[in-house]
């Protein structure tokens, strides 16, 4: 089932945009990578090794 195909609710009762509908998804994966980021970094400070050089096994 295609997306494209479902009505989507405007302001005025009006299809969204496709720009306007990327332009949502991203700034709510922006704040979704955001708390994610925090998390991880709450998660990982007391760590000395921050994993960022990919580490050695």
């Amino acid at each position: 089932m295609s997306e494209e195909s479902v009505p989507q609710q405007g302001g005025a009762g009006q299809p969204k945009g496709l720009v306007q509908q990327v332009e949502e998804l991203m700034a709510a994966l922006n704040a979704e990578l955001s708390a994610l980021d925090a998390d991880l970094q709450a998660a990982g400070s007391g760590r000395a090794d921050t994993g960022e050089d990919g580490g050695t096994h």
